[in-house]
């Protein structure tokens, strides 16, 4: 059985609880915001402990591992003071909002940042797990080309978009870290970005981003993003190979389809949030984080992963900002 303790008690904060809460292997044993209201609220629902200072986890004799779901300002210090501790940790994306912070993590880490697992949880998604397996298995050929469709239904507070370190390195992270699980290192990245929030356009963001990506073995990949969608949690996958192509649709709460007169294959409404959408990339993600725990093994995703995300997000930013493609 591994002791969890969870750093931070917004929403995300809730979504991991249920997946230690229903693992059988995982115990929830603290919880920390430095808001008591939030962690007093989260702590009471599932008879655990909880404390406003992270620094009462890493001393916690009873806490084997951290799941850090604190802002992002604070992951690094979260993450390094955890490791410190000998607890092991899995901390939320991105890994910092400023690159050279990002290294100084990975290099304080050294060769411990190979155990430190990233939330990237579309990984786990198993529509998008089921792709990539049956790539490797050869069903569709070579690789050529990859498309990831990304559109949030409603944008958030333009407050949150101020301290998010914009689209790129909050909402398109998880996108970047997608086009590196299929096609590995990313040689070079073109943008382009607009406007139709006037609210996020004043906080000197993009809510409208079109990305393309060259791998290194100069397969490609096409990343749409938009802050907001009338349909709901709009989530594609489509990849292209040499013999075929595998692609993964919207999920909605029930397979049904309707034809009548006006209408062809309708279906129900596409799911409008991520906590629904990716309820179980979480709880898979959260065994895998067990798994390698409990064995001592690397972490993958790892904190490098989150690394190079993040250097894909920067030189996304660079080349909407300038026009011109750049090359990592």
């Amino acid at each position: 059985m591994i002791r969890i303790a969870i750093i931070g008690a917004g929403r995300i904060g809730h979504v991991h609880a249920r997946a230690v809460d229903a693992h059988p292997a995982a115990e929830l044993v603290l919880v920390c915001d430095p808001f008591e209201k939030n962690a007093k609220e989260l702590s009471a629902q599932y008879g655990v402990r909880y404390c406003l200072d992270p620094q009462e986890v890493f001393d916690a004799p009873e806490v084997d591992a951290v799941i850090i779901g604190s802002p992002t300002r604070f992951h690094v210090d979260h993450i390094l003071a955890a490791v410190k501790a000998g607890k092991k940790v899995m901390s939320e994306k991105p890994i910092a909002l400023d690159v050279a912070e990002a290294k100084r993590c990975i290099d304080e880490l050294g060769e411990a940042a190979d155990n430190v697992m990233m939330g990237f949880n579309r990984r786990f998604d198993p529509s998008f797990a089921e792709i990539h397996q049956r790539i490797d298995d050869g069903e569709i050929g070579q690789l050529q080309q990859l498309i990831v469709v990304s559109r949030d239904p409603a944008a958030p507070p333009a407050e949150y978009v101020a301290g998010s370190g914009g689209i790129f390195k909050d909402m398109t992270i998880h996108d970047f870290d997608t086009v590196r699980f299929f096609l590995g290192d990313i040689a070079e990245v073109t943008a382009v970005g607009t406007n139709v929030d006037e609210a996020i356009a004043a906080q000197g963001d993009f809510d409208q981003v079109l990305v393309t990506l060259k791998s290194t073995e100069g397969r490609l990949a096409t990343i749409v993003n938009s802050r907001s969608c009338a349909f709901g949690y709009d989530q594609r996958l489509e990849a292209f190979g040499a013999d075929g192509m595998l692609s993964a649709d919207n999920l909605t709460q029930t397979a049904v389809r309707k034809a009548t007169s006006s209408q062809t294959e309708a279906k129900s409404a596409v799911m409008d949030f991520f906590l629904e959408r990716y309820e179980d990339a979480y709880r898979i993600e959260l065994g895998r984080f067990i798994d390698t725990a409990d064995a001592g093994t690397p972490a993958s995703p790892s904190v490098r992963d989150g690394y190079a995300a993040l250097l894909l997000a920067q030189a996304t930013a660079d080349s909407a900002r300038t026009g011109a493609a750049v090359k990592l």
